[in-house]
């Protein structure tokens, strides 16, 4: 059985009576999504880094009002084929919009997107409350007992991710092609177990982690839209779970659609999530993921 709650930052997130919502702020140059806020034509002629910054908060406040209950920021793309940035850099990007969310939003529940304990203690300090690795807790051999320090909840991500897999389209975008499973779920259950235990190694407790089966990172089309239509059997895990669907490029490839037409099909494998046992959606377009959110909770938690 998965915790039946997390208690994080004054509110009390039960898992099983709603869907819960994340909305994704990239303070980067380079997103999959097109929403990278440092690449904003306004940011790079107004002020760089701190530009993105007041953009990313006015977005922040937009999320919350369209009923976001968390805010994920991050400072490195992670989309296929993207480079990686320094600590120094990341913690540059994520730090100030941070320290400004909490100042001004002192309610909202943020998350620090971020495989490095550096930038994640940097973050933590600033007023995230959360860390979501999507390398689970297997980068940073230091992530684990820092989140174990700051008593942070973590969401351990799965990831096959490799470089060297991946095809890129020009309308598109990227998409991997070569990850190998000997049985896809009963492989991404040992693997984000592995994760768990990691954690429970430096004593995180199993009520602060989340599991995300990490669609769209080193797994095919065909592997995406199957982990979709069985993420029951990563909830039977007995931990909350996250999904991601936000524009993936699975989405893109199945409908012919360039990022910025994904919403439907967003739509679509987040209420089919929710359906088969998703506790967070992970999403750009809040507002109208969260409406779909509560129509799928109307329908599937009727008797919950």
């Amino acid at each position: 059985m998965k915790p039946a709650s997390l208690t994080i930052g004054g509110r009390c997130l039960t898992w099983g009576q709603r869907t819960y919502v994340m909305g994704i702020l990239n303070l980067t140059p380079d997103s999959f999504s097109g929403d990278g806020l440092l690449a904003s034509p306004r940011t790079a002629e107004t002020g760089g880094e701190m530009e993105g910054v007041r953009l990313a908060l006015a977005q922040a406040k937009r999320f919350l009002e369209a009923g976001a209950d968390f805010l994920d920021v991050g400072g490195e793309s992670t989309r296929p084929g993207s480079q990686p940035v320094s600590a120094e850099e990341e913690v540059s990007r994520v730090v100030p919009l941070i320290r400004a969310i909490a100042a001004e939003l002192p309610d909202a529940l943020i998350s620090v997107d971020t495989y490095k304990a550096a930038v994640a203690e940097e973050a933590l300090r600033a007023g995230a409350q959360i860390i979501n690795d999507v390398w689970g807790l297997r980068a940073d051999p230091q992530l684990a007992s820092l989140a174990a320090r700051y008593n942070a909840p973590v969401i351990l991500m799965h990831n096959r991710s490799n470089p060297a897999n991946v095809e890129v389209r020009a309308r598109l975008g990227g998409s991997y092609q070569g990850a190998e499973y000997q049985n896809l779920l009963e492989d991404i259950k040992s693997e984000l177990m592995e994760s768990v235990a990691i954690a429970r190694a430096v004593g995180i407790p199993d009520d602060h982690l989340i599991l995300d089966p990490g669609i769209g990172f080193g797994k095919t089309i065909g592997q995406n839209l199957e982990l979709v239509n069985r993420l029951g059997e990563i909830r039977a895990l007995g931990f909350p779970v996250l999904l991601g669907p936000s524009r993936k490029s699975f989405i893109g490839y199945t409908l012919n659609l360039p990022p910025d037409q994904r919403l439907e099909g967003t739509a679509a494998v987040s209420a089919v999530g929710i359906a088969r046992g998703a506790d967070i959606l992970r999403v750009h377009d809040v507002e109208y993921i969260a409406r779909v959110a509560r129509m799928t909770d109307a329908i599937v938690r009727s008797e919950t």
